[in-house]
């Protein structure tokens, strides 16, 4: 199985992936590889790894210029995607529509195998999380007796190209803390695919959750696009700038709407509140940085903009179960 990605000419080759049948190798319990991202006119890195009926690929880009790239795979999937960050447009007649992400949201979608055109924006860093499964994995999992399910689910058996929804969804923190988790995993062999493909069931769980109970509620029928539009610019204002406290009016006047509209609309949205979701956005920072940076305590505390580190310790404790130090102390 291959994947590769050419310049718009299709005469320049900038990658191609070679994959053993639906992701299994008999000699090794996962495969694990980085592709350096400067084929792609930019800075950064894309990393994989894949076990039987598994691939798991993230990566992080700055473009120097709008880019656009064709993208041909010659495998059946499942693709669990998410946008952390930047946008992307990719347009091709395996599908009906045009599929954008913008920072922040997720969907899945079904190809047996694909190929189209991709636009990545050069505005903000591109950063992406996609899970890869064979169909024969994600049907496992796939609810019956929900339309939208029912309907992929035939889209899959027809060996015809399906977006679960005719919209993409809100990344949750819930979401983004389960990624972090398989991005970070120190384990080896088989603990890390025992470890991963756990993981993996549960972002997908979160998924069919969520796309669930928007689709019942019809959550987002009262709020208008650019009232959308203005919600996730909020997020994206907290991701890039997490250490400073902000009120609600001032992160409503920056964005162009109201106190009530932004309280309303976030909470609609993403499922949590505008001070839950930055609370939630420097503890997980400050996780990370206490295991994967070794750094103290105290500068942990400092770096995400904690004045008290006691108050620190605290709020790490109600958000864990666990105080910081003790964190540390696995390392």
């Amino acid at each position: 199985m291959k994947t590769r990605i050419y310049g718009t000419d299709l005469n320049e080759m900038l990658l191609e992936a070679n994959y053993p049948r639906w992701f299994k190798d008999e000699t090794e319990t996962l495969l694990e590889r980085t592709f350096s991202a400067d084929i792609f006119l930019g800075r950064g890195t894309y990393k994989e790894v894949f076990f039987e009926g598994v691939h798991i690929g993230y990566g992080d880009l700055e473009l120097s210029r709008n880019t656009m790239v064709n993208f041909e795979s010659e495998f059946e999937t499942v693709e669990m995607h998410f946008a952390l960050n930047g946008t992307t447009v990719t347009t091709s007649d395996y599908f009906n529509d045009t599929i954008r992400f913008s920072p922040g949201s997720h969907n899945v979608f079904y190809t047996k195998g694909f190929q189209g055109l991709s636009e990545w924006s050069s505005r903000f860093p591109l950063r992406i999380f996609e899970i890869n499964m064979t169909p024969d994995f994600f049907k496992k999992y796939l609810p019956e007796g929900h339309r939208l399910f029912d309907d992929f689910r035939k889209a899959m058996f027809q060996k015809r190209s399906a977006v679960l929804g005719h919209q993409n969804y809100p990344i949750t923190l819930e979401m983004f803390t389960v990624i972090n988790d398989i991005i970070q995993c120190q384990r080896q062999g088989i603990f890390k695919r025992i470890f991963l493909e756990s993981k993996v069931i549960s972002l997908l769980l979160l998924q069919l959750e969520q796309i669930t109970l928007l689709t019942a509620k019809n959550t987002h029928k009262s709020l208008k696009k650019e009232d959308v539009e203005k919600m996730y610019a909020v997020k994206e204002l907290l991701d890039m700038n997490f250490k400073k406290a902000n009120t609600l009016i001032d992160l409503a006047r920056k964005v162009g709407t109201n106190e009530y509209t932004l309280k309303k609309g976030f909470k609609e949205l993403f499922g949590t509140s505008v001070f839950q979701y930055w609370k939630g956005l420097r503890l997980e920072t400050a996780k990370n940085m206490l295991v994967e940076e070794g750094l103290s305590v105290q500068e942990v505390s400092r770096k995400i903009g904690y004045k008290n580190p006691q108050h620190f310790t605290a709020a790490f404790k109600r958000q864990f179960g666990i105080v910081p130090s003790s964190l540390k102390s696995q390392k």
